[in-house]
């Protein structure tokens, strides 16, 4: 999925994503929730910068992703965590955690409310006694503008990297061009990638929550105008 873009993804994402605001946000929302809140399994976790950043709050911090290349770079520098290849709507893992967070909207990435609502029993059976789940949304149907272009431009290690993204619509579907222009001493390459997130209203994942036997909070703003979703298994 990352194929293109995995070694610079920290650098393009570093230049506008506060991560260390979100991770004090996130850390103060689960001791509120759950005072002895200590393991967390960060779902979707690309390239862990969540996670060693949770892990800087005192947090244990494990991480899961669908994509190795992004998972590579999370295990160099969050060695402390242990990372695991696999689907976040059919995983099983040995531990049970505190908390089970999947943030920057990679709930999306599952397409359908079918899968979501699979994802979100296996984030339920991961919880140990007391524990809470953390969604950050992706936008609801209607909120994406077609006509938009965002330009990113940043350096790393002697590159300099260019990517244009733009997105398009079709049902319940968006679909997100990111193209890449990629220049060094080589000189300059052009490459594209193609991402592809389901668009859920907020009453279609209220309900999704319920029906997997959760209580759950939204919050209309969130971490980044998102919303965020704050859930605990039902009495």
């Amino acid at each position: 999925m990352f194929d293109t873009s995995a070694e610079f993804y920290d650098a393009i994402y570093g230049v506008f994503k506060d991560y260390r605001t979100e991770a004090d946000a996130i850390a103060s929302r689960l001791r509120r929730e759950n005072p002895r809140c200590k393991k967390v399994l960060d779902v979707g976790c690309g390239t862990g910068e969540h996670a060693r950043l949770l892990g800087e709050e005192g947090f244990l911090v494990d991480g899961l992703d669908v994509d190795a290349n992004l998972l590579r770079i999370a295990r160099e520098k969050h060695p402390a965590g242990q990372f695991h290849v696999a689907d976040m709507s059919n995983f099983r893992l040995s531990r049970r955690y505190d908390a089970v967070v999947c943030l920057f909207s990679a709930i999306g990435y599952l397409k359908t409310l079918d899968r979501v609502a699979l994802a979100l029993t296996c984030f339920s059976e991961h919880l140990a006694p007391g524990g809470v789940i953390v969604v950050e949304p992706w936008f609801v149907p209607g909120a994406l503008d077609e006509g938009r272009v965002v330009r990113n431009a940043c350096d790393l290690n002697g590159t300099h990297i260019v990517r244009l993204g733009s997105v398009a619509v079709e049902g319940r579907l968006s679909r997100l061009r990111f193209d890449y222009e990629i220049t060094d001493a080589r000189g300059t390459r052009r490459t594209s990638e193609l991402h592809e997130l389901g668009l859920f209203s907020v009453a279609e994942l209220t309900a999704l929550f319920e029906a997997a036997g959760l209580r759950v909070d939204y919050d209309s703003k969130g971490l980044t105008d998102r919303g965020l979703y704050v859930a605990v298994k039902a009495a």
